[in-house]
């Protein structure tokens, strides 16, 4: 896995594509990945070819490259069999979590406290990050691909940032979990965050770039993106809604432990798919390094997508 960050280069614009011209690459790309174990066909549905396209503006040939990267990445890494007893150390300050409750449009929310930081191990912390990311999407609501970061400036200084581990999580979200954003909003970042922010903003996405939001306590335009987005009940006080209970971390190992139990059926054939909608690719044993993942397809540069298992 590459810990290098490249400048984004993806056009600002999307292209236009009808839904038979969506559905078409869609079909295009599962015949250019061809078969696969089941283990890794359950990542090429619709949905979630559908998201590695509009990712690469619905160019077939770039969005194929990406997802064979990504098949091969889980295949070594295989994120979804992290546990939480082996990461539980990265979470006890509080510093990523899932809140317990979702948006307004039923998106996951996870928290992250840079100030929080407490170990010094870049692999730890992204494989925290990883199980983070795993646990998120295990708790979308169903037809819900998207996933809301909540950062808390508060007691932040610049020793809690290694631009090492921001290159690598950066490189993980994007190449890894496309269009799995919905919003970040950055709370109440310190005056000297800005310059930080204006080195690594060229190396994210434009699509990403519109996706972060600055929001400050004291501004009433702020305030209002907020219970834009929010229930402002169940909203952490920290973020100006109205909970005070604030990080439980033992609470928070219980739901943990509870979401691991649920992992192995959520990302296998026991997580049934709509009948009428298509299916992934007829699957069969066969070796992932098979997948020549730096030959260049004979695809075209330039999906009605369907939804079985948005969650992919």
């Amino acid at each position: 896995m590459s810990a290098t960050l490249k400048k984004s280069t993806s056009n600002c614009s999307e292209k236009s594509e009808t839904t038979e011209e969506q559905q078409a690459k869609i079909i295009e790309i599962r015949k250019l990945i061809g078969p696969l174990p089941e283990k890794l066909a359950i990542y090429c549905s619709g949905a979630a070819i559908a998201r590695y396209l509009r990712a690469r503006n619905w160019n077939v040939k770039k969005a194929t490259k990406m997802l064979k990267e990504t098949l091969k990445w889980r295949a070594e890494y295989k994120p979804e069999e992290i546990c939480w007893e082996e990461i539980a150390h990265e979470a006890e300050t509080g510093k990523i979590y899932r809140s317990n409750y979702v948006d307004k449009h039923g998106r996951t929310v996870l928290v992250m406290r840079p100030s929080c930081q407490n170990t010094k191990s870049t692999k730890g912390q992204i494989r925290y990050l990883v199980y983070c990311m795993e646990n998120a999407i295990l708790n979308l609501p169903p037809n819900k691909e998207q996933i809301d970061w909540l950062i808390d400036f508060n007691g932040f200084n610049m020793s809690h940032t290694s631009v090492k581990v921001t290159r690598e999580t950066a490189h993980i979200l994007q190449d890894h979990y496309p269009e799995r954003l919905g919003v970040a909003i950055l709370y109440n970042p310190p005056k000297f965050f800005e310059p930080f922010w204006k080195v690594v903003k060229p190396f994210l996405e434009p699509k990403t770039q519109n996706k972060v939001k600055f929001v400050y306590s004291d501004d009433p335009n702020s305030k209002e993106i907020m219970e834009d987005l929010f229930d402002m009940e169940k909203l952490e006080s920290a973020f100006g809604g109205n909970d005070d209970l604030g990080f439980d971390f033992s609470k928070y190992a219980e739901r943990m432990r509870e979401d691991d139990k649920r992992m192995p059926a959520f990302w296998t054939r026991e997580n049934p798919q709509p009948a009428a909608l298509p299916q992934p690719m007829p699957t069969i044993p066969v070796d992932l390094n098979s997948v020549n993942l730096n030959s260049d397809s004979n695809a075209s540069d330039n999906g009605k997508v369907d939804s079985s298992l948005s969650h992919v």
